[in-house]
């Protein structure tokens, strides 16, 4: 692997790290995670010389290894001995109130529902690069996106929006 290879690798990571902490609901966990990504991804460089964004790639590695470990999870522990993961932050950490109950809602949405809204919100990819991560069709990456930010609206409390009439 030359430098130019490493450098596009290492840029990747910080959004690496953002989407693996979203899967796992835990810093430890996505740690390792992404570690594991990093390593799949090292050793696979040779498939993705001609892309210019790894991100879609590295999500995909990330997703499909979060899957296997939850398939491991659930036949090893019953669902009722899990645990509820710690808050990333303290709460006296963060000094707007309003961007307290916005990341307080968006850590209630769904698996789905938070991905989607990452992956599109926070890191811009394009709907068919999230659909390929995900293994889903454009449109339900699409349907997933609308429910979200409908879900993450009403769970952050705030006014109903209104509803679109059309209009001939």
């Amino acid at each position: 692997m030359d430098d130019d290879e490493t450098i596009r690798l290492q840029s990747v990571i910080p959004a690496l790290r953002r989407y693996a902490r979203v899967l796992t609901r835990d810093p430890h966990h996505a740690d390792d995670l992404v570690q594991d990504c990093l390593e799949r991804a090292l050793t696979r460089m040779d498939q993705v010389r001609d892309r210019s964004d790894l991100r879609p790639w590295l999500f995909t590695i990330a997703y499909r290894l979060n899957v296997s470990r939850w398939r491991r999870i659930r036949r090893l522990v019953p669902m009722a001995e899990t645990s509820f993961p710690e808050p990333l932050q303290d709460a006296g950490q963060i000094p707007h109130l309003e961007w307290q109950d916005m990341t307080q809602a968006f850590g209630r949405l769904s698996d789905d529902h938070r991905q989607v809204l990452l992956l599109v919100g926070v890191e811009g990819l394009e709907y068919q690069a999230v659909a390929e991560i995900l293994g889903v069709p454009v449109g339900t990456v699409m349907s997933r996106l609308s429910r979200a930010r409908s879900a993450l609206h009403d769970l952050a409390g705030h006014e109903k929006r209104p509803i679109l009439r059309r209009v001939k």
